[in-house]
């Protein structure tokens, strides 16, 4: 028990980093949902070209993976995070993906975790399993993989809810989001699938266009080399 103890409390001092104030679910340590890409690089470390791109358009969507281990100096393996995946929507961070380490977490329960989440983001309320009267918002692909929630924190504009996954080992996931924003990109990802199909016919012309004009270049290089080489 006192083992417990002293890992919800480790975690709750990292999960805090620079000092938050209580109940403020629009920010993970020292990052806060709605800064650009360039604000949250430099925090972390990494450059900005690192971040790939979801959707191009019709909004630009992009990912940024930081591993605290691997990109911070000075850090110990006593923080509890193992990565940190930020998700942002034209520029604007909309969601933050937080893994715990294994080792970090090990034996912690439930509660353990959600005591120490509580104790930076305040009283947390158990999942509904089944959605509420009225909603019509839908999980994204990263929430749905993430394993089974156990407790969330929200208000109108932000939830941050905490995971457990079981698939390959037991780990803890907690998912920072901008509601109105996630909506937009889910609705963006949407649109991005419908041009992608709406241009493959287009693309494939084109694609099989390039591929002729490239092996006839070819075979005019190769016909104007050996010409001039050519012995009968």
């Amino acid at each position: 028990m006192a083992t417990r103890a002293v890992a919800a409390c480790v975690l709750a001092l990292t999960i805090v980093g620079n000092r938050l104030d209580a109940q403020d679910l629009s920010r993970y340590r020292a990052f806060e949902l709605g800064t650009d890409l360039a604000s949250v690089a430099a925090l972390t470390g990494v450059a900005s070209s690192a971040a790939t791109t979801v959707h191009q358009r019709p909004v630009l969507s992009q990912d940024l993976e930081w591993r605290p281990s691997r990109w911070t100096p000075g850090t110990t393996s006593a923080d509890s995070v193992e990565q940190i995946d930020f998700s942002f929507y034209s520029d604007r961070l909309f969601r933050i993906v937080v893994d715990y380490g294994h080792q970090r977490t090990e034996g912690m329960t439930d509660v353990d975790m959600i005591d120490a989440i509580s104790a930076v983001y305040g009283p947390s309320v158990k999942p509904s399993v089944k959605p509420t009267q009225g909603s019509v918002r839908v999980q994204s692909q990263i929430e749905t993989e993430s394993g089974s929630p156990v407790a969330r924190w929200a208000d109108k504009e932000h939830a941050v809810v905490l995971y457990r996954n079981s698939s390959y080992r037991e780990a803890f996931r907690l998912i920072v989001t901008d509601l109105a924003v996630a909506d937009l990109e889910r609705k963006n990802a949407i649109q991005a699938v419908r041009l992608d199909e709406q241009d493959a016919p287009q693309r494939e012309i084109a694609r099989q266009k390039k591929e002729r004009d490239d092996a006839r270049a070819a075979a005019e290089k190769a016909r104007s080399e050996n010409k001039g080489l050519f012995k009968p």
